[in-house]
């Protein structure tokens, strides 16, 4: 009796094995649920990426040199300017006692040279005495016109003909040394200054084409064209500017930050693949439900698609995304096709 009932258990367990291993060999040798795409004609660019700014290409920044309380400033923002306008005064009282006090010094001076030469003609003093008269007289008058050189910087001039494009600081505020209050120059042409990586710089060349996306106008494809290119990099960020035209329609405005993309090379009416399918220099191709690993040649490499040079047909399907792991041969289950 004990024997057929280990018998019974023995045929249970062989069987529940059995079915098992069954279940596992249908699971290695079921077909992998993929999806497949077609090449696809277009153009294929090969890009730089940078950031830039919209700047007129005419223009100068108006900054003080002295630290002083603005006291008169012109309402001229978006006003047109001519060369040597005054843009705002500082307040200048102090420098002006000083050069009251030198010009009060040299009257002074002046009058002691002129006695000391009246008493040398009648040979009562020496001449070395009228020499040293004479040098503090020069000095005096090397001080003042020193002098009236500084209160030149206590009005702030437009350096150029042209428009007040924009205006920062107040009455009574302090006007900091190097700190910008105006910006004059030309609001057309514009142009956008980009800083390019220097690993990209080499790629680079001027009258190439670029496309630009500002956050402004979102829907708007705007275009531009690699005006120059700065001969000397920054070591620091290690990026070189260029400077890109603008059409005179441009919708951008000046101070404008726009994401620049300047395409360096271009491959009209190529074969397009997805990126995704792509897996070094191989692709999967589907052929009789099975994945086929095949090796090409690429060229241009985007983030979204790689052209294909050789080694696909464009009639033929590929698998996309490509699986890092798919084995060549696998049987494949396509659950989606992309439209070509």
């Amino acid at each position: 009796m004990r024997s057929k009932q280990q018998m019974r258990r023995y045929v249970v367990a062989v069987a529940a094995a059995a079915a098992v291993g069954a279940a596992a060999f249908w699971y290695a040798l079921r077909p992998v649920p993929l999806s497949v795409v077609a090449p696809k004609r277009g153009d294929a660019a090969e890009i730089v990426y940078a950031s830039g700014v919209v700047e007129p290409r005419v223009w100068a920044k108006v900054t003080s040199t002295v630290r002083e309380r603005i006291v008169e400033q012109c309402n001229c923002e978006g006003e047109r300017v001519e060369t040597g306008d005054a843009l705002a005064r500082l307040d200048d009282t102090e420098a002006q006692a000083i050069l009251g006090e030198l010009q009060a010094r040299l009257s002074l001076a002046q009058e002691e040279y002129r006695r000391k030469l009246a008493l040398a003609e009648r040979n009562t003093i020496s001449e070395q005495t009228v020499d040293r008269a004479r040098t503090d007289v020069a000095q005096l008058e090397a001080l003042i016109a020193g002098q009236e050189a500084r209160l030149a910087a206590y009005v702030l001039r437009a350096p150029s003909a042209g428009r007040v494009l924009r205006q920062d600081g107040e009455i009574g505020e302090v006007a900091e040394l190097g700190t910008v209050l105006f910006w004059v120059g030309e609001p057309r042409p514009l142009i956008v200054e980009a800083e390019v990586n220097e690993e990209d710089i080499p790629r680079v060349e001027v009258g190439q084409k670029a496309y630009l996306r500002s956050d402004a106008f979102p829907e708007r494809a705007l275009e531009a064209v690699v005006d120059s290119i700065t001969p000397k990099g920054d070591p620091v960020t290690k990026t070189y500017r260029v400077r890109l035209g603008l059409p005179e329609d441009t919708p951008l405005r000046i101070g404008m930050s726009t994401d620049v993309n300047i395409v360096v090379r271009l491959s009209r009416n190529a074969l397009i693949i997805p990126a995704a399918a792509v897996s070094g220099t191989k692709v999967a191709v589907v052929k009789s439900r099975k994945a086929m690993l095949r090796e090409i040649k690429t060229g241009i490499r985007g983030t979204n698609g790689v052209e294909v040079l050789s080694g696909l047909e464009e009639s033929e399907r590929i698998i996309s995304p490509l699986p890092p792991d798919l084995a060549d041969g696998t049987r494949v289950d396509v659950v989606r096709t992309e439209a070509k």
